[in-house]
């Protein structure tokens, strides 16, 4: 807000107006100052009717969005963890398995934009319901699948009902929440969408050992059904939202502004790089364990995606990297972190390809929750459209690492997964150097205190 919103411009012409009148002492003149600025900022923060940590609504909003975390990555990732029980059931190879996680994460991927012009038209709440009630009803059908390609097309569909979530939540929380709780916010989301995919994927594991792979996938899908009602009963009426225009002329120039912004395409191939190592490494992974020197149990192989919980811890936190280490030093920490991890997972030992993925999962999502809120504060306008095309970037990296990370691991075992990876982090490094390049020249010879990611 302005000065001249808060008054607060009037106040000191005011008070340096006396000043030359009565000449009062320096002390009067900074008391007088100081009182000004406390009320000024006191008026924009009462001014401010978003939701802030601590306000009325923030924590049901928090939790909300937190089960619809929990529930999105639950579904979106329900067979990733079952491919080889999959492979053996219905008789493909690990390849052809691979595509029950990269059809959903590809309709997501695809649908995503769609979904985001109908959040933009008929409200952020209303889509959300909307996709988790079509994606909890396709995933009660999933476990009935007969063949491999009924349940890539069941997977399809679910994954673009699931569209609706990822986008809308990001614009909900942006419209709703101050900005400078929104990384927070934010951070809380993916934490949810950590949680989903810890619990989806352990759950699954012990459930399939004793019943099989699609008493697994069913249980997923009545635990989504759960989290969908406590969602819709919790989450606040949004008070920010204004209904925008459904024309595809008015969708295409958003989209086209955003796209020819070159900070949001930093952010959107960022996004898709990352997703591009969690993809493969977590598509392979069941099928690396599964092969001696470990030779692990279905049960134990689901166990192994407790390390999710370390996203939730790092995602959670994101703000705080972001306030103390910029958002360029995020990223590079992020990438950093998860390299380190990739090259610990090629070692023939348990404990340290556990410890590579514990650090593969905290790089992959503190970076993911950085990147993710940066759309959300850089776009002026359409803010559902620039998150949807983070998104769309975010899915077809998914896509791609799952696909290509199994193509990878079939020629060259888990070093060509791993190998994969890498190169998608050199990217994120690349990119990130390349902003902040950019900045600097922006900016000529001053400091740079954006942080290679910002204006």
């Amino acid at each position: 807000m302005t000065p001249a919103d808060t008054g607060a411009s009037t106040a000191v012409d005011a008070a340096s107006a006396a000043s030359v009148q009565s000449t009062p002492s320096v002390e009067s003149t900074d008391a007088v100052e100081s009182s000004d600025a406390v009320e000024s900022s006191d008026a924009v923060e009462s001014s401010d009717s978003r939701m802030a940590p601590g306000g009325p609504g923030y924590r049901r909003m928090s939790f909300a969005l937190f089960l619809a975390g929990v529930a999105t990555f639950a579904l979106l990732y329900s067979t990733q963890a079952l491919l080889p029980l999959i492979s053996g059931d219905l008789g493909v190879t690990a390849s052809d398995a691979s595509w029950t996680v990269a059809a959903a994460t590809g309709g997501l991927a695809v649908f995503v934009l769609p979904m985001s012009a109908l959040s933009e038209r008929f409200g952020r709440r209303t889509v959300m319901t909307a996709s988790l009630a079509v994606a909890v009803t396709v995933g009660l059908l999933v476990p009935f699948a007969p063949s491999l390609p009924a349940l890539v097309a069941l997977r399809a569909v679910q994954g673009a009902a699931l569209a609706g979530l990822p986008a809308s939540a990001t614009a909900y929380l942006a419209e709703e929440v101050r900005p400078r709780a929104l990384v927070t916010a934010i951070g809380l989301f993916v934490a949810g969408n950590s949680v989903g995919g810890m619990s989806g994927r352990v759950i699954t594991g012990w459930v399939a050992q004793e019943w099989g792979w699609r008493v697994a996938v069913g249980v997923i899908g009545l635990v989504a059904v759960a989290c969908a009602v406590a969602f819709r009963l919790l989450l606040p009426a949004p008070k920010h939202f204004t209904a925008g225009s459904l024309r595809p002329r008015v969708l295409l120039r958003t989209v086209r502004d955003h796209l020819a912004d070159p900070l949001l395409r930093r952010l959107y191939a960022i996004g898709a790089l990352f997703m591009t190592v969690f993809g493969g490494v977590y598509t392979v992974i069941g099928y690396r364990l599964t092969q001696a020197p470990f030779s692990l149990p279905q049960g134990l192989i689901g166990s192994i995606f407790l390390v999710y919980l370390v996203g939730t811890v790092s995602a959670s936190t994101a703000g705080r990297l972001v306030g103390r280490l910029g958002r360029r030093g995020a990223l590079y920490l992020g990438a950093g972190t998860t390299a380190a991890g990739l090259l610990l997972s090629l070692a023939p030992s348990l404990p340290l390809v556990l410890l590579g993925l514990v650090l593969i999962t905290a790089g992959f999502f503190a970076g993911h929750a950085v990147a993710s809120s940066a759309v959300g504060k850089t776009a002026r306008h359409g803010r559902a459209q620039a998150s949807a095309l983070y998104q769309s970037a975010y899915y077809v990296g998914s896509s791609a690492g799952s696909t290509v990370g199994a193509v990878a691991f079939h020629w060259g075992g888990w070093a060509g997964t791993a190998g994969v990876g890498v190169l998608a982090v050199l990217g994120v490094v690349m990119i990130t150097v390349s902003g902040s390049l950019a900045a600097r020249r922006q900016a000529g010879a001053a400091p740079v205190k954006a942080l290679g990611l910002s204006r």
